[in-house]
């Protein structure tokens, strides 16, 4: 029951916030909260708590074998930690601006909480399908409505490449259900139990990855991303890089992996060709970027390219390594962004040819900055490097030519993160730039984020010890010898 309360509470906060005349964010924020409470206690308490508490099995359409089934393994967990989490960061960062029609941009979020809660705690493939769509479409009008310069044509774009690559997660779905026995179900354990042909595992390993593929994503199946994630305003280039293209990662996990283990076996190698290109091609545009949001975009599309390379390299180094990588991708890119975002409301600009000395304006925004980058960029006991160790090592035990080529991605970001840092914080002033000091909240706020990236490069373990079980059940039904250590 308590998972239908992380998706039930936002959304009557959006339909509060829709109709209420006044106190729309206040409604979300505080249900915010609550969600965060009550995940916290979810995370902290699964293993003692009574199933009663933790899912819920309802019948939704019988004729169809259609159930509201909701439940959470330790993956699960990990991301609805992820989200509801970072849902009251986003909230507070947004409140920092105006927006018109600030009921509907609220409720808009809300609504988009309560999707992506869905995803990760449906164990009906049918809901899962309905929750997926549902986190889609708040961004899309969140974009397009909000966003920057030549929103709409960006935005539809977005939009047609994610609608597309889900219908073919539709197909996929449809014929798994045809093909279990009996009056059929969408159970998702059901799936995973059945016997396909090579020719059909073929067949839905690619219906299942372009969708995933597109929503991550994966070259060649990108070029939505850096306009949209440069476009969107600050709140929506948060929801899509630090909670929305884990659904895509989650779906890999979830579906691929243990539904059709034979086509992975055969297609895996491709597979990690395009994601490895992923982590070369994101990190070599992000060294050309000026504007300082296209850099985070296209340095997210390397660092989810090596999750992806960790997940299809099918060992227990590479799911523990995804598991904890997207938790952690998540808080950085969003801490990344909402500093961004602080330059760019002190400062009236992100080009970086712009900005120069800001250190001297404010050494907090710089130290915090610094932290957060070193994090993103995998320095030893900082949030990023634990989950990159475990990705590299998982690639190179499947192809050490893949496990070198992905290596790269320390370089480059590097390269790319250091320069920046050095151009924005340091050098001569730049005259007419002033930054107003940050209030209390705005402190406290900062010097969490650099808290988080300390503390979970120390303890990693807050996350491993949680997936661990569901990691290695996993890995059992994708190959039966494997044996759990």
């Amino acid at each position: 029951m308590l998972l239908a309360l992380l998706i039930i509470l936002p959304f009557l906060a959006a339909l509060l916030a829709v109709f209420s005349k006044g106190g729309a964010k206040q409604i979300v924020q505080l249900v915010a909260w609550v969600n965060l409470s009550i995940t916290i206690g979810l995370y902290t308490l699964s293993a003692s708590l009574d199933s009663n508490l933790t899912s819920i099995d309802l019948p939704w359409i019988l004729s169809m074998g259609i159930h509201f089934h909701l439940a959470a393994d330790g993956i699960s967990l990990v991301l609805l930690l992820l989200t509801n989490l970072l849902l009251p960061y986003i909230l507070w960062s947004a409140s920092a601006r105006e927006y018109k029609n600030e009921p509907i941009f609220y409720a808009l979020i809300a609504f988009m909480q309560s999707g992506l809660n869905g995803v990760f705690a449906a164990q009906d493939a049918f809901l899962f399908y309905v929750f997926y769509e549902v986190a889609l479409i708040p961004v899309f009008f969140i974009c397009a409505f909000w966003g920057g310069k030549d929103r709409i044509r960006i935005t539809i774009k977005f939009f047609i490449y994610t609608l597309a690559g889900s219908l073919f997660m539709l197909l996929a779905i449809i014929y798994l259900y045809i093909k279990t026995p009996g009056t059929h179900t969408f159970n998702i354990q059901s799936f995973y139990a059945l016997s396909l042909t090579d020719t059909e595992q073929t067949w839905i390993f690619w219906a299942f990855f372009l969708a995933f593929a597109v929503k991550i994503p994966i070259v060649p199946f990108h070029t939505w991303q850096a306009d949209t994630y440069t476009t969107a305003p600050a709140p929506g280039t948060m929801l899509l890089s630090g909670i929305m293209l884990k659904m895509g990662l989650y779906g890999l996990i979830r579906f691929v992996l243990p539904v059709v283990p034979s086509a992975l076996n055969q297609w895996q190698n491709w597979a990690m060709v395009l994601s490895v290109a992923g982590v070369v091609y994101g990190a070599v545009i992000a060294i050309r970027q000026n504007d300082l949001k296209t850099l985070l975009a296209y340095s997210s599309l390397s660092h989810v390219g090596l999750i992806a390379a960790g997940i299809f390299s099918s060992n227990i180094q590479g799911l523990q390594g995804a598991v904890v990588q997207m938790f952690n991708h998540g808080l950085s890119v969003v801490a990344l962004f909402t500093l961004v975002d602080f330059i760019e409301l002190r400062t009236g600009t992100r080009q970086i040819s712009e900005l120069s000395g800001l250190v001297n304006r404010s050494r907090q925004l710089a130290v915090v900055f610094m932290i957060v980058m070193l994090g993103a960029i995998g320095l030893p006991l900082t949030n990023g490097f634990i989950g990159e160790f475990l990705l590299l090592m998982a690639v190179f035990k499947f192809n050490p030519i893949a496990g070198a080529m992905a290596c790269t991605t320390i370089i480059f970001g590097a390269v790319y993160m250091l320069r920046m840092y050095r151009n924005v914080f340091f050098g001569e002033e730049t005259k007419g730039i002033t930054i107003p000091s940050f209030n209390n909240r705005e402190i406290i706020s900062l010097y969490t984020l650099a808290a988080f990236v300390i503390i979970l490069g120390v303890y990693p373990s807050l996350i491993t010890s949680v997936s661990q079980d569901a990691a290695d059940g996993l890995l059992q039904i994708i190959n039966p010898a494997y044996t759990v250590r």
